[in-house]
C-alpha cells in the first residue's frame, strides 16, 4: 500500500461544488477519495471520517421544506463530524464550505455561523487544521436551475427559450466561478492550514441581475449576430462557458447564412470589435474571386481544401506576385493593404478556403475597392 497515498472524504459529493470536486480529486494521483451525500449510510460514512487525512465538508441544507433543517443540517452535522474524530482520537484536516450568510441574521446564515463556531471550537481543543470558506453566489455548469443560482435559471431559461423574471434589475449580485472555488479548495491540499483559517475565492465578479440577463440574452444571440464578446473580460469567458453548458443535448449545431453565386457559396462565421471577422467559402474550379484592393484593412486567407493560386499587385505597380497554396500544406497568406489581390481554385474540385479580416465587414465603410490584378494599372 502507498503509505503517501491521501485518504480524502468529501461530504455533499453530488452537490453542485461536490460533483467538480470529486472529478478533481480523482484526477490526482495521490489520492484516494470517497464521497457521501445525503444517501449514504451514517455508519459508512463515520467509519470513513475516522480513517480520513483530509475532510471537504460540502454537506448542508440551503432549501429545506422545514426550517429546523438548517440547524440539522448545518450546525449539527458539523459538530456530529467533529464528535466522531474527537472520539477517534484523529485531528484530519476539515475544509468547510461556508456562506457569505453567515453574516447575515437569518436561520441560513445562523445555522452556518453555527457550525463555523464548532469547528473552530473543535481546531482550538486538539490543533487541528481547519479552513472556512465563506462563499458567494457561485456559478458554473452543472449548477440547478429555479433552486438558489440566479445565473443556472437565466442559462437554462434562455438556452430553451423560456421566459426570466427579475423583480429588481438593479439589484447586484457578487459571484465566483466554479473553477476557482475548486482550485481554492484543492489548494488545500498544497497548503493544509494551521489553526482555524478563513480563507477566500478570486476573482469575484460584481453584476446587476439586469446586466446579468442582458448579457445572457446576447449570448444566445450570438447564432444569429456572429458577434462574440470580448473574452479578454474574464467575467464574459466564464459566464459564457456557463451559458453553453446549459444547452439541450441536441441543441449544441446551429446553421451559417450562406450566400451563393456563380463562383460558389460564401458564409460569414464570428465577429468581434476587437478581434475582425472570420468567413469561409466554397469556389468553384476555374472560379477568380477578389481583384480588389485595401487601403487599410488586413486579411488572411488558408485554404484549407483545394489547390489556388493567390495573386497580389501593389495598386501603382505592374508586377504580379504570385503564391500556390494547397488545402495539403495549412499554409496562411496575408494580405497587406495596398495591393489588388486575387484567389483562383486552379484544382479539378471545390476549393475551400478560411478568411480572416482585422475588421467587421461594414457595408457603408467597405474599404474595398475594385481592380483586377493581372490588368496593369494604367498611368494618367
Amino acid at each position: 500500500m502507498n503509505r503517501d497515498l491521501q485518504k480524502v472524504v468529501v461530504t455533499g459529493a453530488k452537490g453542485f461544488i461536490g460533483r467538480h470536486l470529486m472529478e478533481a480529486l480523482n484526477r490526482q494521483p495521490a489520492v484516494e477519495v470517497r464521497g457521501f451525500d445525503i444517501d449514504s449510510s451514517p455508519e459508512v460514512l463515520a467509519e470513513a471520517i475516522r480513517k480520513a487525512d483530509v475532510i471537504f465538508h460540502l454537506a448542508g441544507v440551503n432549501r429545506p421544506e422545514r426550517v429546523e433543517e438548517f440547524e440539522e443540517g448545518n450546525h449539527l452535522l458539523t459538530r456530529k463530524i467533529c464528535a466522531i474524530l474527537e472520539e477517534a482520537g484523529r485531528i484530519p484536516v476539515i475544509v468547510f464550505a461556508s456562506s457569505s450568510q453567515a453574516k447575515l441574521d437569518n436561520p441560513y446564515g445562523k445555522s452556518k455561523l453555527r457550525a463555523e463556531e464548532a469547528l473552530e471550537g473543535w481546531s482550538k481543543r486538539t490543533g487541528a487544521g481547519v479552513a472556512i470558506f465563506r462563499l458567494k453566489n457561485v456559478f458554473g455548469k452543472w449548477c440547478r436551475p429555479d433552486y438558489n443560482s440566479v445565473v443556472a435559471t437565466f442559462c437554462h431559461n434562455l438556452a430553451r427559450g423560456l421566459t426570466i423574471s427579475i423583480s429588481d434589475p438593479a439589484k447586484k449580485i457578487e459571484l465566483v466561478y466554479i473553477d476557482d472555488v475548486i482550485l481554492a479548495i484543492m489548494d488545500c491540499l498544497a497548503r493544509p492550514p494551521h489553526g482555524c483559517v478563513y480563507r477566500d475565492v478570486s476573482p469575484s465578479f460584481i453584476v446587476s441581475l439586469g446586466e446579468l440577463a442582458r448579457q445572457i440574452e446576447m449570448f444566445k444571440d450570438i447564432r444569429h449576430s456572429l458577434i462574440i464578446p470580448d473574452f479578454s473580460d474574464t467575467f464574459k469567458k466564464r459566464l459564457y462557458a456557463t451559458y453553453i453548458s446549459y444547452l439541450k443535448d441536441n441543441d449544441f449545431s446551429y446553421p451559417l447564412t450562406i450566400r451563393s453565386d456563380v463562383r460558389g457559396e460564401l458564409a460569414e462565421f464570428l465577429k468581434q470589435d476587437c478581434f475582425g471577422q472570420l468567413f469561409i467559402s466554397r469556389t468553384k474550379p476555374g472560379i477568380i474571386r477578389g481583384n480588389h484592393f485595401h487601403q487599410t484593412k488586413v486579411e488572411k486567407f488558408l485554404v484549407v481544401e483545394g489547390d489556388a493560386v493567390i495573386r497580389f499587385r501593389g495598386i501603382e505597380g505592374a508586377e504580379i506576385v504570385e503564391y500556390r497554396v494547397s488545402g495539403r500544406e495549412f499554409r496562411v497568406v496575408d494580405i497587406p493593404p495596398g495591393y489588388a489581390h486575387s484567389i483562383e481554385n486552379v484544382g479539378p474540385g471545390e476549393l475551400i478556403t478560411l478568411f480572416w479580416a482585422d475588421e467587421v465587414f461594414d457595408p457603408k465603410t467597405t474599404d474595398t475597392y475594385p481592380l483586377n490584378v493581372v490588368e496593369a494599372k494604367k498611368k494618367v
